[in-house]
C-alpha cells in the first residue's frame, strides 16, 4: 500500500508538473496574484463548509448518553480534512485517524464511532453525487450537448451507480463480513481490541433506520457541497474572468467530482487540475484559469490543513493518552 501510495504520488506530482510547463507557470501565477485578494475570502468562507460537515457527522454521531459538543466534531472535520489534504494517504487516512479519536472522546466507543464514520462517509458521497447530477442537470441548460457533456453524464452515473452499490452493500451484510473476518483475523494473531467492533452491521443500520437523521445529515452534507459554489464564484471574479452562479455551480460540482475520482493520489494532484481544465473549458476559460482556480483552492486547503494537523495532534495528547492528573493511584499488597 505505500508503495502503491508513493506510485500515485509521483503520478500527480509529475502531471501537476507537465500541467504547470504545458501551459506557463508564469500566465498562471499571474492569475494567481491577480485573485490575491479572494484568497483570505474563501479561507474565512470555507469554515461555513466545515461547519456544515460537521452538524452532519454529529446527527449521526449523537447519542443519549454521550452528547458531544459541536466544538468537539468541528476540530474532528478539520483533523479529517487536513489530514485527507496534505498527508501521503488515498483521501480516507482522516476518517481512520478522526473515528479512532471519537472513539476515545467521552466513551463513545469505537463501534459507534465507527458506524457513524461510516454512515457520513456514506451520505457524504450520495450527496456529493448528487450536487454533481443536479450541476450537470444545470450544464445542460447552459451550454449545448456535446461530446464532452455526454461523457461527463455517464461518470456522473457511474458515480451514482457506485454510490448506490456502496450503500446497498452495507445493508446486505457486506459489514458484517468485514467484521466477522476482522474478529478471525484478530483471534488468530492475538490482537487486542477488535472485539469491540462486534456488532457494527447492526449499529450501522440502526443509524440508517433513524431516518430523520439521516435526511437531516444528507441536506447538511448537500448545502456544504453547494457553498463551495461561492468560492468559484469570487475566485473567477478576481481573477478577472466573472461568471454567474449558475455557471459556477456546475464548475464546483463537477470539479469536486474529478477530485474525488483520484482518490487514490495523495491530495487529488493533477486530477483536480485537470477536472477543472475540463469544465471551465465548456465556459470559455483558459486552462490557466482552471488550474489557476484549483491552485488557489489548494491555498485554502493548506491554510485550513496545516493548523489542522497541529490541532490534531493537541486531540491525541488530550483525547487518547491518559491525563496523568486524573489517573488512579495503584497500590502495591502491603502497602498503606
Amino acid at each position: 500500500m505505500r508503495q502503491f501510495t508513493l506510485i500515485a504520488g509521483a503520478f500527480g506530482i509529475g502531471l501537476t508538473i507537465w500541467m504547470l510547463g504545458r501551459f506557463g507557470l508564469r500566465d498562471i501565477l499571474w492569475l494567481i496574484a491577480a485573485g490575491g485578494w479572494s484568497i483570505p475570502a474563501v479561507i474565512v468562507f470555507h469554515a461555513s463548509q466545515v461547519c456544515a460537515s460537521a452538524q452532519a457527522w454529529r446527527i449521526l454521531a449523537q447519542t443519549g448518553r454521550h452528547p458531544l459538543g459541536f466544538r468537539d466534531f468541528f476540530a474532528l472535520r478539520c483533523a479529517r480534512e487536513g489530514i485527507n489534504n496534505l498527508l501521503p494517504v488515498a483521501q480516507v487516512g482522516g476518517e481512520v485517524i478522526t473515528t479512532r479519536l471519537l472513539a476515545r472522546r467521552d466513551g463513545l466507543g469505537i463501534r459507534r464511532a465507527a458506524a457513524s464514520t461510516i454512515c457520513d462517509l456514506t451520505i457524504e458521497l450520495l450527496s456529493q453525487v448528487t450536487f454533481t447530477l443536479i450541476g450537470l442537470g444545470v450544464l445542460f441548460c447552459l451550454v449545448h450537448r456535446s461530446h464532452v457533456t455526454d461523457e461527463l453524464m455517464e461518470s456522473a452515473l457511474a458515480a451514482f451507480l457506485l454510490g448506490a452499490v456502496f450503500l446497498g452493500s452495507q445493508y446486505l451484510g457486506a459489514v458484517s463480513v468485514v467484521e466477522k473476518l476482522l474478529v478471525r483475523i484478530a483471534a488468530h494473531l492475538g490482537w487486542d481490541g477488535v472485539e469491540d467492533i462486534r456488532g457494527l452491521h447492526h449499529e450501522i443500520l440502526a443509524l440508517y433506520r433513524t431516518h430523520e437523521n439521516s435526511l437531516r445529515a444528507g441536506a447538511l452534507q448537500l448545502l456544504g457541497w453547494s457553498l463551495g459554489t461561492f468560492e468559484v464564484f469570487l475566485i473567477l471574479d478576481a481573477m478577472g474572468h466573472p461568471l454567474s452562479l449558475a455557471d459556477s455551480f456546475v464548475i464546483e460540482s463537477v470539479g469536486q467530482a474529478a477530485k474525488s475520482a483520484g482518490f487514490a493520489v495523495p491530495g487529488a494532484l493533477g486530477v483536480s487540475e485537470g477536472g477543472y481544465i475540463i469544465i471551465g473549458g465548456l465556459f470559455g476559460l483558459s486552462p490557466q484559469v482552471g488550474i489557476a482556480l484549483s491552485l488557489i483552492k489548494r491555498l485554502r486547503e493548506i491554510a485550513w490543513g496545516l493548523p489542522s494537523l497541529l490541532a490534531w495532534q493537541v486531540m491525541e495528547i488530550r483525547w487518547i493518552r491518559p491525563d496523568p492528573s486524573s489517573a488512579k493511584e495503584i497500590h502495591l499488597p502491603g502497602q498503606p
